[in-house]
């Protein structure tokens, strides 16, 4: 399974970093080969063509088409969701993602 980066959005940033260096050892932990990054939704388009899939806070759900078409068509676009985010459960998170993923 070759390496994916994946991208985490939120409003400002502060929320999905948490929730990336969870999902970061949840990975590790699972040997999938995410590289997980969080950003604030403004940064977006800085990283939108370097990346493989794109969670979205569950804030955010109001801009979620907005978001989708903000990146490749390649991008899987996932909107996470508020049970895991909201206590940061990174192994949950992280369990959705390879979901989507379907790797």
């Amino acid at each position: 399974m070759a390496e994916k980066n994946i991208l985490l959005v939120c409003g400002s940033g502060a929320s999905s970093g948490f929730m990336a260096a969870n999902m970061r050892k949840a990975a590790k932990k699972k040997g999938y080969p995410y590289k997980i990054k969080a950003r604030s939704e403004s940064e977006l388009q800085d990283y939108a063509n370097d990346i493989d899939a794109l969670m979205v806070g569950p804030h955010l759900a109001a801009e979620f088409d907005t978001l989708k078409k903000a990146v490749p068509e390649n991008v899987k676009v996932i909107l996470m969701k508020p049970d895991y985010y909201a206590i940061l459960d990174g192994a949950a998170a992280v369990e959705h993602l390879h979901e989507e993923l379907g790797d």
